[in-house]
Parts: C-alpha cells; structure tokens; sequence
C-alpha cells in the first residue's frame, strides 16, 4: 500500500490512500474511455461537426481528467502542506471537474427537452436524425461556395449558428463557472484576512451547487419520463430499446444526483483538508468519499 509521509509521520491513513489512488484510476479509466469513443465517433462521422454526442464525451472526458488530478495531488497536497491547497488552489481543482459535469448532463437535458416538444410536423424525420442531431445547426443554403465549406471545417465552432437551448446551456455553465471563480477569490483574499470567513463561503458554494445539482436531477427524471411516454407511442424495437436507455439513465441519474447533493449539504466531505485519524472515523470517512464521487458521479 502506497504511504505518503510528510515530517516523518504518517500524514494520510493507509485506507485513505487507498480510497483516493483507487477513485484517481477509476477517473484515468473513464476519462480514456470517453475520448476514445469521442475519437471513433469523429472518425466515423467527421462531417458531421460538434453535435451534442461529442461534446458530451468531450465534457465527461475532461470531468474526469480533472478529477484524476484533484485526487492525486489531494494526497502529495496534504503531505507536503501547500498553504495554497487548503484555500484557493484546492477550492477550484475541487470544483471545476464538477462544473464540467453538470455541464454535460445539462447538455444531455437540452437534448431531452428537444425531444419532448420538437413539432408534429417533425415527427416524420428519420429515426437515425436524431442521435446525430448537431450541436450547431448546419446551414441550410446548400448553394454555398468551396470557400464557404472550407472555412467551416476550419473554423467549426460558429456561435449564431448554437440551437437556443444549447445557449442557454453555456449561459448557465457559465454563470455557474463565474460564480466559483468569485468564490475563489473571496477564499484567496480570506488567506490573509481573518474578517473573511473562507470555509463559509465554500460551505456556499457547495450547498449552491448541490441544490443545482438536485434540480438537474429532478429535470432529467421528469423529461426522461415524458420522453419514455412518448416513445411507448412507436411500435418498433428500436423505440422499445432506445426507451429502456432512457429510462434507466434517468432513474440512475437521480440516484447518483441525489445522492452525491444529500453528502454534499449533510457533511464536510467536498471540502474536507484534515483528515481524521481515528479506525472508525476513517473508515466512515472512506465510505462517504465513495458515495460522494463513485456513486453520485460515476455509478
């Protein structure tokens, strides 16, 4: 079992380490995992642009990869007593892999929501369109010149041609992303100011995402369900299968959710930097880790 020791001593238990060397290769492992099918499905369907498949894997990729981090330099961090990671530093390496999560599945909603009220008249589409449904609508011109196909290939990201919906997806990421970074700098300045109580303003903005994230939630398993109703409504395997996707990634979602909001607002876990020492302490502390991030992130 790998032992970090800062000033001679143990500075982290055994069944920790293990926890965070175990959650760190979990993240590795899904982070590769989703940039690899990112990777196969751009090169199966590269002239297609960013549609909302491959920004989710790219977003759950980099969420992941974000945690691997956080996690190993949580234990190297704690040991060699970064002043920096009890703060700030800590603060926002803890919180960004999150923002890109909620991002991904609030990307995943907006797609739900399409379904669910896209017209009558569209209902006639072909089936495979809506897996393959861009991010950013595509031009329906089709008398453009080389030069104009040239500089979308390039250039593929065009903002006035984003759906409303997926705009309202970046405007709360981004919202959500400013107030962490206002956050951070109100811990930062706390570093050397005691009239700024730096763990209130986490345990706010914990609490804040938390109850986003519970929202979130409740908007996935609403919209999964009426998606399902709808779905039930075409007889084909195809609709029988897609319903039964849809369906256990809402109740899943819900579960994980829930459960990653109810440690967040009940414990210290999302900003906890003193670990305890005690068998039974840590072990109840291992516990709650596991729920926090295997359960409610990744289960």
């Amino acid at each position: 079992m790998l032992e970090l020791r800062g000033g001679g001593a143990s500075c982290f238990p055994q069944l920790l380490v293990g926890v965070y060397v175990g959650l760190a290769l979990v993240a590795a492992i899904i982070a590769l995992l989703a940039f690899y099918q990112l990777i196969r499905i751009h090169s199966r369907n590269s002239q297609l642009g960013w549609t909302r498949q491959k920004v989710f894997h790219l977003m759950i990729g980099s969420s992941n990869m974000g945690y691997f981090i956080y996690f190993v330099l949580t234990l190297f961090a704690t040991c060699k007593g970064w002043p920096c990671w009890s703060n700030s530093c800590g603060f926002i390496l803890m919180a960004f892999p999150k923002i890109l999560f909620f991002a991904a599945f609030l990307l995943l909603l907006s797609f739900w929501v399409d379904l669910c009220h896209q017209a009558n008249d569209e209902d006639d589409e072909d089936e495979d369109s809506s897996s393959q449904e861009a991010l950013l609508d595509k031009n329906s011109n089709k008398s453009s010149s080389s030069k104009t196909d040239t500089h979308r290939k390039c250039f593929p990201l065009r903002f006035h041609h984003i759906g409303s919906r997926q705009k309202i997806v970046m405007l709360v990421t981004v919202l959500v992303f400013v107030i962490m970074l206002a956050c951070a700098v109100i811990i930062w300045i706390g570093m050397g100011n005691y009239s700024v109580d730096s763990a209130l303003v986490t345990r706010v903005y914990v609490d804040f995402f938390s109850i986003t994230i519970l929202l979130l939630g409740g908007a996935l398993a609403c919209y999964g369900l009426l998606l399902c109703l709808k779905m039930s409504k075409v007889r084909s395997e195809r609709a029988s299968s897609e319903m039964w996707k849809v369906s256990g990634l809402a109740v899943v979602s819900v579960i994980c959710f829930t459960s990653s909001s109810f440690v967040a607002l009940l414990t210290d876990i999302p900003m906890l930097y003193h670990w305890p020492q005690h068998p039974i302490k840590v072990v109840y502390t291992s516990l709650l880790l596991i729920l926090y991030y295997f359960i409610g992130m990744w289960f």
